[in-house]
């Protein structure tokens, strides 16, 4: 009869069993290891990251935006009547003076008229003087006339009273006196109405004479005119300034009241400026802001603000309050901080890349050689920097830089 035979297990087989098993618990064990410390935990050189303390103190709430330059006192040029532009001599930009010539212009119809006009006057004026020499010959002709009658009714005057002595004696009949009396009172009558006509005359001569002056100014004031429009082709500035934009070119013909160009004063200059909407509320009349024009900041006083919206923001208009700085230029593009409130004794840094005023999110704040992800609750937009409401204390270190790739692990090791 067979009789089972049990197998005996040696001691040096079971410690390979046991190895074995460990060396599976321990990869086992280092990927876990591995896969949990890679989702907490990186590193990256400190000096490739950009920090900023949190700080303590008064912050300035302001709205930024940006703009040009705007000239308060500007002039536009227009074309005065139709004509051709012949000669360019300056373009925007350039600086100019009241008599300063931008342009000409040439117009040979305006010539012809011209000339037409002062022939015209000259005619006129030559007819104003055969009038004033034809009415001195007929008031000469009527006084030559009355100082005739005049003349014959003293006469009969003289022999009226002479033939009225020689009545009184008898030598002649009184039919005699009868007919001198009537003879001189004809006489006198006529002269009489000489004098009257002496003087309508001079009247109607006074208002002749004053329709033909009318007539020698009307024929003056239409060359005047044409002679001005023809000044006026030489198209001058106007005003001290700066040629802000030209609106024709060399060769263009153009028509009365076309625009030619735009002149803007250099010394009385204002900043139109664009923010968003959503921060329209917070800005009024009378707050303080500046003006950055690249070279130089200088101080300024919100005077209007535009509530028409384009693209999501409105427009809003500054002065400057200490004089126009050196720097500045009408259409030159400036950057602005409009001063709307004041925080006190609060905390803020400056602002990490993409967070926002008003939010919830996590800075990484530096701790020795680590960064740790921390919840920090945002509060006010100040421009460059953001008050902290929650999250972080005074002086300490947090990461500016974007850390959104990073976002999976709670500890960052600086190296």
């Amino acid at each position: 009869m067979d009789v089972a035979k049990s197998k005996t297990v040696t001691p040096k087989h079971s410690l390979k069993r046991k190895i074995t098993a460990m060396v599976v618990c321990a990869s086992v064990l280092g990927a876990v290891f591995h896969f949990t410390s890679s989702s907490s935990s990186t590193s990256l050189k400190q000096n490739s990251l950009i920090v900023a303390t949190v700080q303590r103190g008064d912050l300035a709430i302001q709205v930024d935006g940006y703009g040009v330059l705007r000239s308060n006192q500007q002039k536009l040029l227009t074309a005065q009547s139709s004509a051709t532009v012949s000669e360019i001599l300056l373009r925007p930009g350039a600086v100019v003076t009241p008599d300063s010539v931008i342009l000409r212009m040439q117009d040979p119809d305006l010539k012809q008229s011209i000339e037409t006009a002062r022939m015209a006057l000259e005619e006129q004026a030559a007819n104003l003087r055969r009038q004033k020499l034809a009415n001195q010959r007929e008031r000469l002709s009527e006084k030559a006339t009355q100082a005739q009658l005049e003349s014959e009714y003293q006469s009969l005057v003289l022999r009226r009273q002479a033939q009225q002595v020689l009545r009184d004696q008898g030598v002649i009949p009184a039919i005699d006196v009868q007919t001198a009396e009537l003879e001189e009172q004809q006489l006198g009558a006529r002269a009489e109405l000489q004098r009257q006509r002496i003087t309508q005359l001079a009247q109607l001569h006074q208002e002749d004479i004053e329709i033909s002056q009318q007539q020698v100014n009307q024929a003056r004031s239409n060359l005047a005119r044409l002679e001005q429009r023809a000044q006026q082709l030489e198209v001058t500035a106007g005003i001290s300034g700066t040629i802000q934009r030209l609106a024709v070119e060399l060769g263009q013909s153009v028509s009365a009241g076309q625009e030619l160009a735009q002149v803007g004063s250099n010394d009385d200059l204002q900043a139109l400026i664009r923010v968003p909407q959503s921060k329209a509320e917070q800005i009024k009349v009378g707050q303080s802001a500046t003006i950055d024009t690249r070279r130089e900041r200088a101080p300024a006083t919100v005077t209007r603000i535009t509530p028409q919206v384009q693209d999501g923001t409105i427009e809003v208009e500054l002065s400057f309050t200490e004089g126009v700085p050196e720097s500045a230029r009408p259409e030159l593009s400036v950057e602005a901080e409009i001063l709307t409130s004041q925080l006190s004794n609060t905390l803020y840094v400056e602002r990490p890349a993409n967070k926002q005023a008003h939010s919830a999110t996590e800075l990484f704040i530096i701790d020795g050689d680590q960064a740790v992800a921390t919840p920090v609750r945002f509060g006010e937009d100040a421009g460059r920097h953001l008050q902290i409401l929650q999250g972080a204390q005074e002086n300490q270190r947090v990461i500016l830089s974007d850390m959104t790739q990073h976002s999976e692990h709670k500890a960052i090791t600086l190296l």
